[in-house]
């Protein structure tokens, strides 16, 4: 669910987002000498490939950005700049986190609202009734959302079922039963599209890099931002699972990068979005016991197998509760209680927190970046005595 999930918030074709789990698991577990962080498509990526195939117009030339964002990481490894993203201020970091998520929840509430083809916020407040809402994606998306606030403010969270077979996942099969079954109406838009692959082989849905644009400034440009976007989640995360991993073993930040770099070339060649190591795949992986690599390469090898012996399956999932599964994680990482922190925290740290945010939600996430760092910068240095 979350390959199609991400694949969806990024505007990219749904297989993409599976291509990248596989590569994620198969490719970087095999290269990464972290032994329990899992990599695969992130939410911290989503606004800005949904910014880059838009601007760039063809999924194919995205895919050089893809391919380049790769071998910029790969070359940051050699250069040993696995530490740079302890550079970056703390609060402009959270900043870009929190800002990914606003984005995230709002371009996911019309998928929610079973909206597919959206024309605009201003046209869904201004004409509700006409906004294209279709009642049984709206119905089976309300009921998830509603099930998903209740696991995450009750004790329901704690139940050992749910250590076994992720709520997500449950909540993937519940609406996949409700859309068909359900009498209230429901298109075929609704649902996941695998590009035709329930009539083919996983093999025969790859699609490959126009390399005639790769030298194009754009691509270039979306390619080094993807690096430095990827990069920085990717070296987050890796701090986070040292300090879960229950051996308490270290990861070499370079090689990882290097893993990194490998994995998005090779996710690019063949079809897939970017890739980073995820905290919310990382945690899982943790919470379940494992103690080695082995259990990141396996799950890519069930991706493998689940989308080659199973598709028909996968196009039975509506686009709804991938939505949903989107908005609580762009909510976790735009949570209140976040806001409040930083101001309790003061301005030197709040003020560049909401102008990264700002910078980013009326711009792009590179200059939200720089806007945030600029900023703290001019505070740092105007109290320093």
């Amino acid at each position: 669910p979350l390959c199609l999930g991400i694949s969806l918030a990024s505007g990219a074709p749904l297989i993409s987002g599976v291509i990248g789990g596989i590569i994620g698991g198969i490719v970087i577990g095999f290269l990464s000498n972290s032994h329990v962080s899992v990599s695969g498509p992130a939410a911290g990526l989503a606004v800005t490939v949904f910014g880059a195939i838009k601007d760039l117009g063809n999924f194919e030339i995205f895919l050089c950005a893809v391919v380049v964002a790769g071998c910029v990481q790969l070359l940051m490894g050699f250069l040993k700049l696995g530490g740079f993203a302890k550079l970056l201020p703390h609060s402009v970091i959270e900043g870009m986190l929190a800002s990914i998520g606003i984005l995230i929840v709002m371009k996911q509430i019309p998928y929610v609202l079973g909206i597919v083809k959206f024309q605009g916020y201003k046209e869904l407040f201004t004409n509700f009734s006409h906004a294209g809402m279709v009642m049984g994606p709206l119905v089976i998306g309300l009921i998830c959302l509603v099930l998903y606030i209740i696991y995450n403010t009750t004790s329901l969270k704690t139940a050992k079922i749910f250590k076994t077979i992720p709520f997500s996942l449950m909540l993937v099969i519940l609406a996949s039963v409700l859309a068909v079954t359900i009498s209230l109406p429901i298109l075929e838009e609704h649902f996941v599209d695998l590009g035709h692959l329930e009539n083919g082989s996983f093999w025969e849905v790859f699609k490959h890099p126009d390399f005639t644009y790769i030298l194009r400034y754009d691509v270039l440009k979306y390619g080094f931002i993807i690096a430095l976007v990827a990069s920085i989640e990717t070296l987050l995360c890796i701090e986070a699972s040292d300090k879960l991993d229950p051996v308490k073993r270290t990861t070499d930040t370079n090689r990882e990068l290097k893993a990194q770099g490998l994995g998005n070339i090779i996710s690019g060649l063949i079809g897939g979005i970017p890739l980073t190591s995820v905290i919310v795949r990382t945690s899982v992986n943790i919470n379940a016991g494992a103690k080695s690599k082995l259990s990141a390469i396996i799950h890519g090898f069930l991706l493998l197998i689940s989308i080659e012996l199973f598709p028909k399956l996968l196009t039975k999932i509506p686009l709804t509760v991938l939505a949903v599964i989107l908005v609580v994680a762009g909510y976790n990482l735009a949570n209140p209680k976040l806001f409040k922190k930083m101001i309790s925290h003061g301005y030197k740290d709040f003020i560049p927190f909401f102008a990264t945010i700002i910078g980013i939600v009326s711009t792009d996430l590179l200059i939200g970046v720089v806007i945030g760092a600029v900023v703290a910068a001019i505070i740092h240095f105007a109290t320093k005595k």
